[in-house]
């Protein structure tokens, strides 16, 4: 397990900060839920959170049990891939989805396939993805790529559904 940094969390909601208040977040691979707790202390409307293994699925729901917002939040203890499609089904959309995946492994292209097939993504929202510099993810067709940041070994691409980036609203 590897933990998104204090450093790289903190740059990542520093540049979303205008897009928190109000968001539906999905938090894919969630670990220990830290961008998806941080995504509610800035007060994002409703947070799923999507986690396998289930010692961490519980970490969450233990930590949510202790902060407010609980009642804003929904922890998923299932495989991503097929969350996504189980919340494609359901019609849910949200406005940001951050992905914090196994590095190294080819989850990023994956994933955002799944994503794109299940329609999850709200018009104007954006996806994040963390991963090592090293792993750049190929282009995903449906999905532009409309920033990246670099911090130490880490890497963080942002990515806005094709015909969004002309919005002005990606970043």
């Amino acid at each position: 397990m590897r933990p998104t940094s204090g450093r790289v969390r903190d740059a990542l909601f520093n540049s979303l900060a205008a897009r928190i208040g109000g968001s539906r977040v999905l938090d894919l691979f969630a670990g220990t839920g830290g961008l998806g707790l941080h995504a509610l202390a800035r007060g994002a409307s409703r947070v799923v959170f999507v986690e396998r293994d289930p010692r961490m699925a519980e970490v969450i729901r233990e930590e949510l049990t202790k902060e407010e917002g609980s009642d804003r939040a929904e922890v998923w203890r299932r495989e991503a891939l097929s969350a996504i499609r189980e919340l494609g089904s359901r019609g849910e959309a949200f406005d940001l989805i951050l992905m914090d995946p196994p590095y190294g492994e080819g989850w990023i292209p994956r994933t955002l396939r799944a994503i794109g097939s299940a329609r999850i993504l709200s018009p104007g929202g954006l996806v994040v993805a963390e991963g090592h510099w090293r792993d750049l993810p190929p282009a995903e067709p449906g999905f532009i790529r409309v920033r990246e940041a670099r911090h130490g070994e880490t890497a963080l691409w942002f990515y806005a559904s094709e015909g969004e980036e002309e919005r002005g609203g990606a970043l």
